[in-house]
């Protein structure tokens, strides 16, 4: 019978790659022998090293920094500066770096990624280009997911350093600017992404120099490098304050999620919502936005007669939109849980607990109304940024991490780093095991029971991984009813991690964990002794004898029964996580065994794979209690994650195209700020500013290339009159010199304004007290007027996809329209500074240093009350493409441009046709100038 199964066609370029694959090695497998030939140079030194005294061995760090000062790069000394951490490593840690780890110190040196597995030690093989690195003095930053694993390594690995004569310090949240300004100037610091990227916006929102913290970003060695550059990516990082009070319309609005859900289920043949899980979207239908209508009317809350879905009420759909989220998108024990009266996030990807953080778009108050816990006033955004763009401003930049090769694609485009896929150290002989599907999670969860107490029977641990909190509590009711002993670590438990862990490799010891993603904790064959050792109160030797003595009986035991076994409850949206999972099995030689049990009502298999497995499980007759165990079937579940993983990486990259555009602005503004706090004067700046804005005006006035009876003189000297007080005869000049030119005009203005500030100044107590005026109100403007385009971008950025109507590029446009957002910007920047310094009067230096202690209260009130926020932007973006938003916004919007309602106007200002001229009448019809209305500066 013929192979009716589509083969690719071998052509000669094929052929010719396999064949020189087959010669040469594949490109990882080169890349792996030059780093062995560069081993052996590393290797050259430590017979050298070892005979060194301690005091000898100290002086190693002068010797090789003269060497760089002589002209030496860091690649002519690393042979000897990886040899001297070695050798230090020996004697202060006892550990050797093996030839494996001193590669995956060269590879992250290089600024690139070292793939490597569980259990190989890459907390230590950081110290290698930490030191190297930090011989220049630029610094280095060896950044973690957590404030407990920085604070371990640092302490773990710091022997080495001080050993050397390098100081180490450790940023962690909650840190006052005294204690970071230390940690920053150390040799080698070390702290989170999040503190790192909120420490770099802060910095930028200082008001004083020496408020700032970080000294610049040479060199980061980023640990779980595709935990914190590619899932946590999608997220930006954002700075918000306290904005109105709304709580009572969140609990208000809350109250009616519950009727609408059940009337509808009441209702026959209508449907009054849909959910969209893959886009994590809600949608009220026809009918449902009818009958919400009418309780929102019932109940005072909408006006009789009024449309939600009006100009000035768009606040109040914000407000449903957010609370239908809540109800029918957020879990409990899921997505979040509820401490202490609190709404605490669960971070997806680690299992673990995210306090302090909150979902932005008044998801995180909807659900804290839903839960009846006290509700926390929405934010406005003061600075963001996203990890992507963060981590670019770095002059070179490497990771590691035991999963990284899947998202090799990824690193190389966005961030420009290849991938090295390092050996271990010794060989791998952990058997991963096919998948087992089954018809229901009931039929799962009752092999996975049976498969506990199979593998307990013969004494060896078991990790079992679950995908959600939910999931880890039912699991283990079910383990109490079966009467097996066991350990739960998610979230609702992180605190007893440390202890849990290090005695998951017991024999018979059953371990739930909700995820093994950056845990950085390794599970030991047998039990952790050093752990049972520091319990123990000044141990004797003895005592510490016997008990390694015990922990080598139990390690014996566990090899005998087949090593850690670990079973995955379900498989995650990426398969990185499930390579973790299977990671903490196998460690550095150990035997292991993996095997990941399915079912086709887990959420993966639902949304993505269970229709086409659901059929081939029916052809093959098979019911409940049975399971299906095929490498065909491994390869769909794998093009089910392939499926979430490309689009998670298309909310990346479009996140990133996006930000790019607000990343160039946000440069310029953070560039225009720093050289604003590193001068004693900025007057220069300020005429040339003064200059601009003269231009401008007589431009607008009198514009270039025209005729004067196109000029508007009135105009003219009526702005400068109202504006800036200074009232000038311009239509005289014009009389008296019929050969006077605009370009003379701006000329005599610019001599004009110049008097004026000068003679202004001269009335001041002293000169240095209008030099402190001039960089106080340029940095007040300038981070007021910075903080609202943050939020016109925001609004721009959601309503943008509309433009596709038009058959315009949605991102083109939206460039387009942020360039002149941004030259507004500064258009407005300059207007307001120049009236403020020109209509102020100083009389006394007093009044300059109530206004700077009041700016520095107000600034230090911000900050203690500020949020610094690691945001999920999912929604946002999938909001971007829902068909019904798309329809609703068009009727809507030119609505919203158009109402003058308090709602509206809260709403962000967002251009949509052409440039209102500031002399022309307001479009609101209060028949004001839109200078003087609506286009205020204040």
């Amino acid at each position: 019978m013929a192979n009716d199964s589509f083969q690719p066609p071998v052509t000669t370029t094929t052929m010719l790659s396999l064949f020189f694959k087959k010669i040469f090695g594949s490109k990882n497998e080169r890349e792996i022998k030059r780093l062995r030939s560069a081993v052996d140079a590393i290797n050259h030194y430590e017979t050298q090293l070892s005979t060194l005294t301690d005091q000898q061995l100290q002086q190693q760090t002068p010797k090789l920094q003269a060497e760089l000062r002589a002209g030496k790069s860091l690649n002519d000394i690393l042979p000897e500066a990886f040899a001297t951490v070695r050798e230090v490593s020996k004697r202060k840690l006892n550990m050797r770096h093996f030839d494996s780890q001193m590669m995956g110190g060269m590879v992250l040196h290089q600024g690139r990624i070292a793939e490597m597995r569980t259990g190989e030690g890459k907390t230590l093989v950081a110290t290698l280009p930490a030191y190297l690195n930090a011989l220049s003095g630029k610094g280095v930053h060896v950044i973690t997911v957590n404030d407990y694993l920085a604070a371990r390594d640092a302490n773990w690995m710091r022997p080495i350093y001080e050993f050397l004569g390098l100081n180490v310090g450790v940023v962690l949240s909650g840190q006052s600017p005294d204690e970071k300004h230390p940690a920053y100037n150390a040799d080698i610091t070390y702290g989170t992404n999040n503190e790192f990227g909120f420490d770099y916006l802060r910095d930028n929102m200082a008001l004083r120099l020496h408020d700032r913290v970080q000294r610049g970003q040479v060199f980061a060695i980023i640990d779980e490098v595709d935990s914190i550059l590619i899932d946590e990516a999608r997220t930006p990082l954002i700075i918000s304050g306290p904005s109105e009070d709304k709580s009572s319309l969140y609990k208000r609005i809350n109250q009616l999620i519950p009727i609408l859900q059940e009337t509808g289920k009441i209702a026959e043949g209508s449907k009054f919502y849909e959910v969209d899980e893959k886009t994590r979207q809600v949608e009220l239908s026809e009918d449902g936005h009818e009958y919400l209508e009418n309780l929102l009317t019932e109940r005072g809350i909408l006006p009789e007669g009024d449309s939600l879905y009006a100009a000035n009420h768009l606040a109040l759909l914000h407000h449903v939109n957010a609370a239908l989220k809540a109800h029918l998108l957020y879990q409990k024990d899921v997505h979040y849980i509820v401490q202490q009266g609190e709404v605490i996030i669960v971070d997806e990807h680690t299992g673990r607990t995210l306090p302090g953080r909150r979902w932005s778009d008044g998801i995180h108050q909807a659900v804290e109304a839903k839960e009846r816990v006290n509700i926390r006033n929405e934010n406005q955004t003061l600075a963001s940024t996203t990890f992507q763009n963060y981590f670019r401003l770095y002059e070179k930049l490497s990771g590691m991490t035991g999963t990284a090769d899947t998202e090799a694609y990824e690193f190389r485009q966005i961030y420009n780093l290849d991938v090295v896929v390092m050996p271990t150290h010794l060989p791998m002989i952990r058997i991963d095991k096919d998948d087992l599907v089954y018809l229901t999670q009931t039929d799962k969860f009752q092999a996975i029971i049976g498969e506990i107490q199979e593998i307990t029977s013969k004494q060896a641990p078991v990790l079992v991984g679950t995908a959600s909190i939910e999931s880890s509590e039912h699991l283990s009711s079910l383990l109490k009813k079966a009467n097996i002993p066991h350990q739960v670590l998610n979230a609702k438990y992180h605190e007893r991690e440390a202890e849990i862990i290090a005695q998951a490799g017991q024999p018979g010891r059953v371990t739930i964990a909700t995820n093994m993603a950056g845990r950085g904790t390794d599970i030991l064959l047998g039990g952790n002794w050093k752990a049972e050792v520091d319990q123990l109160n000044e141990p004797s030797p003895e005592q510490v004898e016997v008990i390694k003595q015990h922990w080598q009986t139990q390690r014996d035991i566990v090899l005998q029964a087949g090593g850690l076994h670990i079973i995955g409850s379900e498989r995650h949206e990426s398969r990185r996580i499930d390579n973790q999972l299977r990671g903490r099995a196998g460690r550095q030689g150990d035997p292991g065994y993996t095997r990941f049990y399915l079912s086709l009502e887990d959420d993966l298999m639902r949304i993505f794979a269970s229709d086409r497995m659901r059929a081939i499980m029916q052809s093959l007759g098979l019911k409940g209690g049975d399971a299906i165990e095929h490498s065909m079937v491994s390869k769909s579940i794998a093009n089910a994650q392939k499926k979430v993983e490309g689009r998670n990486f298309d909310i990346r990259k479009s996140l990133l195209e996006y930000d790019d555009v607000a990343n160039d602005q946000r440069r310029v503004i953070y560039e225009q700020r720093r050289e604003i706090l590193e001068s004693d004067s900025i007057s220069d700046m300020i005429t040339q500013l003064r200059e601009d804005v003269i231009t401008d005006m007589v431009n607008q006035y009198l514009p270039p290339q025209t005729i004067e009876a196109a000029w508007d003189i009135n105009g003219l000297e009526k702005d400068l009159a109202n504006e800036f007080h200074i009232p000038l005869p311009i239509r005289n000049w014009l009389e008296t010199d019929k050969t006077l030119q605009p370009e003379d005009i701006k000329k005599r203005l610019k001599q004009a304004f110049s008097e004026h500030y000068r003679d202004k100044v001269s009335h001041a107590p002293e000169p240095a007290v209008f030099q402190q005026l001039e960089k106080h109100f340029m940095l007040q403007v300038l981070d007021r007027l910075w903080k609202e385009h943050l939020a016109n971008m925001d609004f721009l950025r959601q309503g943008i996809h509309l433009r596709g109507y038009a058959q315009k590029n949605p991102k083109q446009e939206y460039k387009r329209e942020a360039f002149e957002m941004f030259r507004d910007m500064l258009g407005s920047l300059k207007v307001s500074v120049i009236q403020m310094l020109t209509l102020v009067e100083v009389r006394k230096t007093e009044e300059i240093q109530a206004l700077e202690e009041e700016q520095q209260a107000i600034a230090a009130a911000q900050q203690q009350q500020s949020i610094a926020q690691h945001l999920t932007l999912d929604s946002q973006i999938a909001d971007l493409h829902t068909p019904l938003y798309q329809e609703r916004e068009l009727q809507h919007q030119h609505e919203r441009l158009q109402s003058d309602s308090p709602l509206a106007l809260a709403e962000p200002f967002q251009r949509e046709h052409v440039k209102i001229g500031r002399n022309e009448n307001c479009p609101c019809g209060s028949g004001k100038k839109f200078k003087h209305c609506h286009g205020a500066l204040d």
